[in-house]
């Protein structure tokens, strides 16, 4: 194999490849890249049986071929090439990188372990690469990082030929985003990805235009593919029953508050400077005010009042700073509706429910909702 490749096209190429690789495998070759020639350039490849991608590119192909090469080792290379036209040839399980002054060797890895990169054919939608990025950062944040229940670290996809639905939850939250998008093929389904996986594609694929969803047709290859300009990725589904965390949320809720967003974050960046080891802080709510309090600390604590349209007597909370602030810079809006969620008893309060609010009197859509879960009702 003999190609010739602009430099920068190349790093961006091995980069993206490289991406969604692990930091360490137990079996090196899923380390390892597939560079293949086409019939209009090449093709670079990784998989690693969960995730792959597949990128295609212009290069002058003087000798057909395919090879596998480590693949952050090349990323590495092709970072730091010079600006020069970048030839790479295969001879003899050798490949050799050759750009302006530069040469390096590296010794390639065998083809035949190399797993067949998946394909998906099946029922696909389009969406908007942006409002796509927009809704996985609202969401991705609550899905859980414990490997205890794998099924909660994916996002779920509920898909109609007019929607697609991301939730995730930890179980101590729920983040619920809706989409357009355009499908000719698809009624209802639903999908479990890995979260990590869709949050790196979703930032990859960010300013893309539009995204192509494909969910596979084949019982046995439970995959989707992700595909924008010449960009592929195709991800493992998560199996097992995703929580029924939908019922949750109310049809309606009589009672809530407004705030300014940027100012209750302020505020709760700043009580979180004394909180306890577990995070939580008393939030009351009453008479058109938000008072926050760092629950304990023997050497230091902490008072805010933040103006708030309150449309009930009085509400006390225990919430998770983290997790409140995960929730309002979710939100987007200047503007933070708090909806209070009856509890059980008056002992233990149910959850809260965020929303945007273009202004202190009026709603915004209610696309993304979050639900929060407070902590046993402190006074």
């Amino acid at each position: 194999m003999k190609i010739q490749v602009d430099r920068d096209v190349l790093a961006e190429a091995v980069s993206f490849a490289v991406r969604l690789l692990p930091a360490k495998s137990t079996l090196p070759i899923l380390g390892g890249v597939l560079i293949e020639t086409g019939q209009d350039g090449i093709s670079i490849s990784s998989f690693d049986y969960e995730v792959s991608t597949t990128t295609t590119l212009a290069a002058t192909v003087e000798e057909p071929g395919k090879v596998v090469v480590i693949g952050r080792l090349l990323a590495d290379i092709a970072s730091r090439l010079p600006n020069a036209p970048v030839v790479i040839t295969e001879r003899d399980n050798r490949v050799s990188i050759t750009c302006g002054s530069s040469e390096f060797t590296l010794l390639s890895m065998s083809i035949d372990e190399y797993p067949t990169i998946p394909t998906v054919t099946g029922k696909s939608g389009v969406v908007k690469a942006a409002d796509f990025a927009d809704a996985v950062s609202q969401v991705a944040m609550a899905a859980s990082r414990d490997d205890v229940m794998p099924v909660i670290t994916g996002i779920l996809f509920e898909v109609s030929d007019k929607h697609i639905n991301l939730v995730a939850t930890d179980r101590f939250r729920v983040a619920i985003r809706e989409i357009e998008w355009d499908s000719d093929s698809i009624s209802e389904m639903t999908s479990l990805v890995p979260a990590r996986t869709v949050s790196e594609l979703s930032k990859t694929f960010a300013n893309a235009g539009t995204i192509t969803i494909s969910f596979s047709d084949v019982s046995d290859r439970e995959i989707i593919a992700f595909s924008a300009d010449n960009k592929t990725v195709t991800s493992h589904l998560l199996k097992g029953t995703f929580p029924p965390v939908k019922k949750l949320f109310p049809d309606a809720v009589p009672h809530h508050a407004v705030v300014n967003t940027a100012e209750l974050i302020e505020a709760t960046r700043r009580v979180k400077l004394v909180v306890d080891r577990e995070g939580f802080m008393k939030c009351t709510f009453s008479q058109n005010v938000l008072t926050l309090e760092s629950v304990s600390g023997e050497q230091a604590q902490a008072h805010e009042e933040v103006d708030a349209i309150v449309s009930l007597d009085e509400a006390v909370l225990s919430l998770k700073t983290d997790f409140l602030l995960d929730g309002l810079a979710a939100v987007h809006s200047e503007f933070t509706r708090i909806s209070f969620i009856a509890g059980e008893t008056a002992t233990k309060p149910g959850p809260i429910l965020l929303t945007s609010q273009t202004s202190k009197e009026s709603a915004s859509s209610e696309a993304f909702r979050y639900l929060l879960q407070p902590k046993l009702l402190l006074r």
